[in-house]
């Protein structure tokens, strides 16, 4: 089976294949009504101009950069594109990988933009 049929056989199927990490991801997800990532590895894939649409040409992988978080506590994952370095915003899903979610929410406080000696001098 070639590529496009598989990707079209998924796509009846109802899910999708990461690029990343291999996973049959399914298109539905809790929380959300387009899933774009992956819940296991939190890898997307820059197929969206506006949320939903399919209708970006790029088609390289998004890596997941950041967490922020919406006013009423809601996290969104934020992905930047590996090929053109695109930013979107993405909704985490109820079924995200939460060690993961932490890690990419933590990355900040671990890899600082400076020396951590430098905060000890300040206080």
């Amino acid at each position: 089976m070639s590529r496009p049929q598989r990707q079209r056989a998924a796509r009846r199927s109802g899910s999708f294949r990461c690029r990343h990490c291999g996973l049959d991801v399914p298109l539905d997800a809790p929380g959300t009504a387009h899933r774009n990532h992956c819940p296991n590895c939190l890898w997307s894939r820059h197929v969206d101009d506006d949320p939903g649409d399919r209708a970006a040409e790029c088609g390289s992988a998004m890596e997941p950069i950041a967490v922020c978080v919406r006013g009423a506590g809601e996290w969104v994952l934020v992905h930047r594109c590996t090929f053109c370095d695109e930013i979107h915003l993405n909704r985490t899903a109820g079924d995200d990988n939460p060690l993961l979610l932490i890690q990419v929410a933590v990355r900040p406080l671990a890899q600082p933009p400076f020396p951590l000696e430098r905060i000890l001098n300040v206080l």
